[in-house]
């Protein structure tokens, strides 16, 4: 079971970037699986084949309906024996999902992890959505994110994984998460690599920050520290009030 929300940039087509954010599918996070759902723009929800809708299916389609975002259903397990496809299809109409062969707005698409069979026309009708949507966001801005998760490494100290929604992240900034801040000291992407600057839609490690935000926090980038000092000293202000 997937127990943290994990973010992943793969190339669909040429020079094509997708970030998957990996939310977990037990009824016990539910939490986070909601904060996934809200700071993404479409939605892949995969429903075995072979099993069909069950509990936590019911509870994804819930959060995914809230975030009002395009749900792709990528039906998993394909090269099963006992896989029914059919039977996902009408049990998911049950929930207002409906395919489009059924006449509905949701892509339904056919799949095999183990096998890769039909992940190519997964990433492109994640892609079509995309374009549909017409997703886009200025990368020369100051950065905007959100906190996907926060934990502290030996050596490294408070590490925080964020996804950059709008605007450019760059080495020396100093941003302002939730009621913590400091300067941006080093970044690592999806592959552990150090990179200097982190473009919008890309989730990154980011390391420098006074404390741990919560999951879900903002991060915003301000001109000077003690503009940083006021924020933080105001939404601690507000927590406590709260």
């Amino acid at each position: 079971i997937t127990q943290h929300l994990g973010s992943y940039v793969c190339e669909a087509k040429k020079d094509q970037m997708l970030t998957f954010i990996d939310t977990p599918g037990h009824a016990a996070f539910s939490q986070m699986r909601a904060r996934g759902s809200n700071i993404t723009d479409v939605i892949v929800l995969v429903v075995a084949a072979d099993d069909s809708v069950n509990e936590q299916t019911v509870e994804a389609i819930s959060h995914a309906k809230a975030s009002k975002c395009p749900i792709v259903v990528a039906v998993n397990k394909i090269d099963l024996p006992t896989a029914n496809p059919q039977k996902v299809e009408s049990d998911l109409m049950s929930h207002e999902i409906i395919s489009e062969s059924m006449g509905g707005q949701n892509v339904f698409v056919n799949v095999s992890a183990k096998t890769k069979e039909g992940i190519d026309s997964l990433l492109d009708s994640i892609l079509l959505q995309a374009e549909i949507l017409e997703l886009k966001a200025n990368p020369n801005r100051t950065a905007e994110g959100t906190v996907i998760e926060s934990k502290i490494e030996k050596g490294k100290g408070t590490v925080v994984s964020i996804l950059i929604q709008n605007g450019s992240l760059k080495i020396g900034d100093i941003a302002v998460v939730g009621k913590e801040w400091g300067k941006v000291r080093a970044m690592y992407n999806d592959s552990g690599d150090k990179i200097e600057k982190a473009l919008p839609s890309f989730p990154v490690e980011l390391i420098g920050l006074s404390g741990t935000p919560n999951s879900g926090d903002k991060l915003v980038v301000v001109e000077n520290e003690s503009r940083a000092r006021e924020v933080t000293q105001y939404r601690s202000r507000m927590l406590r009030i709260e």
